[in-house]
C-alpha cells in the first residue's frame, strides 16, 4: 500500500472525480440507444445487412456486442483518469546549469574491483549525468593524471560531450589534481571572453559551476588553492574489498669489484585496507619469476611480511646487456595488473669521451693515464692549435665529447660538453677574474660536492693564482685568501651550470708551459689523482653511467647520448611503433613519449653505436595503493564522498497524455474509415 501511495499523487478533488467517473457509463449508455432511421428500400440490401447490424440496436437493453470504438473510447478515458493521479517513480537529476566533469585516468583507475575497470564505470556515470542535462545546461569535460587534458570545452551539445567522453583512455601515469583544478577555476571565473564557438562564448561570463570529480581519491593534497565559484562533488570510484600486490622497485647494478656481475634487487608490497577489526595480519607467499631476454633465469616464492613488504635479491654473472623482467604470479586476489610486471634494462657500459687540449702537462697526462682513469674514460690528447681545426668545431658543436679539458687555452665558442678550464677563463662574460696574486693560501673547500669528495688540500702549496668569480647560480668549491673587489677572500675553483652542461674553472696553473716552471705541488699529493678521477666520474661519466640502467616513470622524459654526432635517432616503443627524435641544441636527444610501461629500444644509424635500451615502470606506491579514499583535501577544505546527482520525483502524466492522444487519433481514424475488427 505504501508503494502504491508513493507511486500515485492525486491532483483532483472529489467532485472532479465524480464528473470523470460519470463519463464511462454515459459512453456505454449511448451504445444502447435505439437508432432513429427512416427505412428506405434500395437494391442489394443484403450486401449491407451485416454492416447495418453492427450499428443498429434492436432493443434498449440488448446485450452489447463487441465494438472496437467503444473499447478505444473507454481506454482513452481510463488513461486520462490515470494521468490525473500523477503516477511517478524515484529518479535523479543534476542541480545547476554549468558543470565540469573531471575524470581520473591514472594507473590506479585500471583496477578491476569495479566493473571492467574503474575508468569504464566512471565514464558510464558521466554519461548518465550528460543524459540528465537540460537543453540550456552547459558542461566541460577534462581528464587528468599527473597532467590535465581538456577533452571538451564548455558546450551545450551533449553529442560532443559523449564523443569526447568515449575518447578518454586509461594511462599509466601518476595522479595530481592541482593542474586540472586551477584550470577549472580559471574557466569558472574567466577574466575575459575568448573567441570560439557560440556555445562556448555563451558561458564565458563568471558563473558558478558544479565540479564533478570521478576518482579513487589517491591523489596528493592540493595546497594553496581556493575553490571560489566551484562547487565540488567527489564521486568515489572503487570498493572497500579491493586489494593489490605490486612491484614497487626493480633494478640491476654492476658490482664495482666485478663489472661483469650484476646485483638484481626487487621489492614487493601488499596493498590492502587498514585492519580496523583487530584481526591478526598473516604472512603470504607470492610467486615471482625473473626473465632475461624472455628466458626464465630465476623463480622464487617471496614471503610478504605482516607489514606488507617483501623482496628478492640475487646475483648474475657474464651479463653484458639485455632486458630483465620480473613477473608476479599471485594466487590471491589482485585487482591491479599494471604493477605485476617490471622491467630493467642492462646496457653495455660506455667509457666517457674526453678531449685534453694542452701544450704539455706531464702531471695531468700521468693522472689521466692511471688504470682507474682508463676504466672511466678514453682520453684524446691535442695541442691548443687543434681549436682552429674544422674537425674540432664539428665535434664540439655536435656533442661528441662528454668532457673537454682546456689547459691554459680557451675556444672562441663554448662546446656542447662539460668543461674544465685550468688557468684560463671561459669565453663568457659571466665569468670574471682579478689580477694574478702571490702567495696563495687555501681557506676552505666544499667537500659535499662530488668533485671535492675525499680531497685534502691542507698540504697543497700554490705559488700564484688568479681570483675568479663564477656567474649567478655557480658554486665555489675552493676558497682562498686572495683579494678581489674589496673582499678578503676569493674563489680558486668554482663550477656553474650552462644549459644542460656544467663548466668548472681552476684559478691557477699546474705548470707554466712556457717557462717550464712548477706553480704548485698539488700533482705530487695523493689528492690530485683522486681529483682527476672525480672530474672524470662527475663531469665525464655522469651522463654515460646513468644510461647503463635507464629507467623512468610513465610520462617522464629520457635524455639519450650517442657516441657519434647524429642528427636523428629512432625509438621503438613497447607496441612496436617507431618514433623519430631530433637532436636538441644541447647536443643530446630528449624522448618524451614514455606513456606505456615496458622496454624501449634506441636505434641508431651509426655502425659504431650499439643499441641502447631503457625501461618505463610504474614504481609508485600511491598508484599501487588502490583502496579508494573517503575524502579529498583541496586547499583548506575537506571534500567528502557525495552522490553525483540528487534524488527527484519523475512524473509520468506527460507520457500518459501522449498515449491518450495516440488512442484518440486511432479512434478517429477507425470511425472515419469504417475499419472493423
Amino acid at each position: 500500500m505504501q508503494l502504491i501511495l508513493g507511486f500515485l499523487n492525486n491532483a483532483l478533488s472529489w467532485w472532479h472525480w465524480l464528473v470523470l467517473g460519470a463519463i464511462p457509463p454515459l459512453i456505454i449508455a449511448l451504445y444502447f440507444l435505439k437508432l432513429k432511421r427512416q427505412p428506405l428500400e434500395v437494391p442489394s440490401t443484403y450486401l449491407w445487412r451485416r454492416t447495418i447490424e453492427d450499428l443498429h440496436v434492436n432493443s434498449l437493453w440488448q446485450r452489447l456486442r463487441k465494438n472496437l470504438l467503444l473499447f478505444l473510447q473507454l481506454l482513452l478515458i481510463a488513461i486520462v483518469m490515470l494521468a490525473c493521479l500523477r503516477p511517478s517513480w524515484q529518479g535523479r537529476e543534476l542541480v545547476g546549469e554549468r558543470f565540469i566533469f573531471l575524470v581520473d585516468t591514472s594507473a590506479s583507475m585500471g583496477a578491476t574491483d569495479l566493473g571492467p575497470t574503474r575508468l569504464e564505470v566512471a565514464k558510464q556515470r558521466v554519461n548518465e549525468l550528460i543524459d540528465q542535462m537540460n537543453t540550456s545546461d552547459t558542461a566541460m569535460l577534462m581528464s587528468f593524471s599527473d597532467r590535465s587534458r581538456v577533452e571538451q570545452e564548455f558546450t551545450q551539445n551533449r553529442r560532443r560531450l559523449r564523443r569526447a567522453l568515449a575518447a578518454v583512455k586509461l594511462t599509466h601515469r601518476t595522479t595530481s589534481l592541482d593542474e586540472s583544478l586551477r584550470y577549472s577555476a580559471g574557466r569558472a571565473n574567466p577574466a575575459d571572453s575568448r573567441e570560439g564557438e557560440r556555445d562556448v562564448m555563451s558561458v564565458a561570463e563568471a558563473l558558478p559551476a558544479t565540479l564533478y570529480i570521478f576518482s579513487d581519491g589517491n591523489v596528493p593534497d592540493v595546497a594553496d588553492f581556493s575553490l571560489g565559484n566551484l562547487e565540488p562533488v567527489y564521486t568515489r570510484m572503487g570498493t572497500d574489498e579491493c586489494q593489490n600486490i605490486g612491484i614497487t622497485a626493480f633494478s640491476a647494478e654492476r658490482n664495482p669489484e666485478k663489472p661483469d656481475h650484476l646485483q638484481v634487487f626487487g621489492r614487493l608490497r601488499h596493498f590492502q585496507q587498514k585492519n580496523t577489526r583487530g584481526e591478526q595480519a598473516v604472512d603470504i607467499q607470492v610467486g615471482v619469476d625473473v626473465f632475461l631476454d624472455d628466458h626464465l633465469i630465476e623463480s622464487r616464492e617471496v614471503q610478504i611480511s605482516e607489514e606488507g613488504t617483501g623482496g628478492i635479491e640475487f646475483s648474475m654473472s657474464d651479463i653484458d646487456s639485455g632486458v630483465l623482467k620480473m613477473q608476479l604470479q599471485a594466487d590471491s586476489r589482485n585487482d591491479l595488473v599494471v604493477d605485476d610486471v617490471a622491467f630493467a634494462s642492462v646496457n653495455r657500459p660506455k667509457l666517457s669521451r674526453v678531449l685534453l687540449l694542452t701544450s704539455g702537462n706531464d702531471a695531468l697526462d700521468l693522472a689521466l693515464g692511471t688504470k682507474q682513469s682508463q676504466k672511466l674514460a678514453t682520453v684524446r690528447h691535442e695541442t691548443p692549435g687543434y681549436l682552429n681545426d674544422a674537425n674540432y668545431q664539428q665535434q664540439a658543436e655536435g656533442g661528441l665529447y662528454d668532457l673537454i679539458i682546456y689547459d691554459q687555452c680557451a675556444p672562441d665558442k663554448m662546446p656542447q660538453a662539460n668543461t674544465l678550464f685550468i688557468g684560463q677563463l671561459p669565453p663568457m662574460d659571466s665569468w670574471t677574474s682579478g689580477q694574478v696574486q702571490s702567495p696563495v693560501s687555501i681557506i676552505d673547500t666544499d667537500r659535499t660536492h662530488p668533485l671535492m669528495q675525499f680531497i685534502e688540500m691542507g698540504n697543497v702549496e700554490i705559488v700564484e693564482a688568479t681570483p675568479i668569480s663564477p656567474p649567478r647560480g655557480g658554486t665555489v668549491l675552493i676558497d682562498s685568501d686572495l683579494v678581489q673587489e674589496n673582499t678578503t677572500h676569493a674563489a680558486l675553483f668554482a663550477i656553474a651550470p650552462r644549459g644542460g652542461f656544467e663548466d668548472t674553472v681552476l684559478g691557477f696553473r699546474l705548470v707554466d708551459t712556457v717557462a717550464g716552471e712548477v706553480i704548485t705541488n698539488w700533482p705530487i699529493r695523493v689528492s690530485f689523482p683522486l681529483f682527476v678521477n672525480n672530474v672524470l666520474s662527475y663531469l665525464g661519466s655522469a651522463r654515460r653511467a646513468s644510461q647503463t640502467f635507464m629507467n623512468v616513470q610513465p610520462g617522464q622524459p629520457v635524455v639519450v647520448q650517442t657516441d657519434e654526432p647524429l642528427q636523428k635517432i629512432q625509438v621503438v616503443s613497447p607496441d612496436g611503433s617507431n618514433l623519430e627524435v631530433t637532436r636538441s641544441g644541447l647536443g643530446h636527444f630528449t624522448f618524451t613519449d614514455t606513456e606505456t610501461i615496458g622496454v624501449y629500444k634506441i636505434k641508431n644509424t651509426s655502425a659504431t653505436d650499439r643499441q641502447q635500451l631503457f625501461t618505463v615502470n610504474l614504481f609508485d606506491s600511491r598508484e599501487s595503493s588502490i583502496w579508494p579514499q573517503l575524502e579529498l583535501e583541496i586547499g583548506h577544505e575537506t571534500i567528502p564522498v557525495q552522490s553525483a546527482s540528487t534524488p527527484t520525483r519523475r512524473e509520468a502524466w506527460k507520457y500518459l497524455l501522449v498515449v491518450a492522444l495516440a488512442v484518440a487519433l486511432l479512434e478517429w481514424y477507425i470511425f472515419n474509415r469504417r475499419v472493423y475488427l
